[in-house]
């Protein structure tokens, strides 16, 4: 079973693609998959932020 990336790992990832695709010697089809797999890092990144801030927002109304 693959372990979860944490969500700095997954924009740490992200980063170093956007490094890679700013590269001029990056084929067509290795950018296209490079592009992709960059955007499912920032997707999953974006999931974790956004299931941070429900549960910082549920503990802010729990406490109120």
């Amino acid at each position: 079973m693959a372990q979860t990336k944490s969500f700095e790992e997954n924009l740490e990832i992200a980063k170093d693609v956007l490094d890679k695709l700013s590269s001029s010697d990056v084929s067509l089809d290795d950018s296209m998959k490079l592009y992709k797999d960059g955007l499912k890092h920032l997707n999953t990144a974006s999931k974790m932020l956004e299931k941070a801030k429900l549960d910082f927002e549920e503990l802010s109304n729990n406490n109120e």
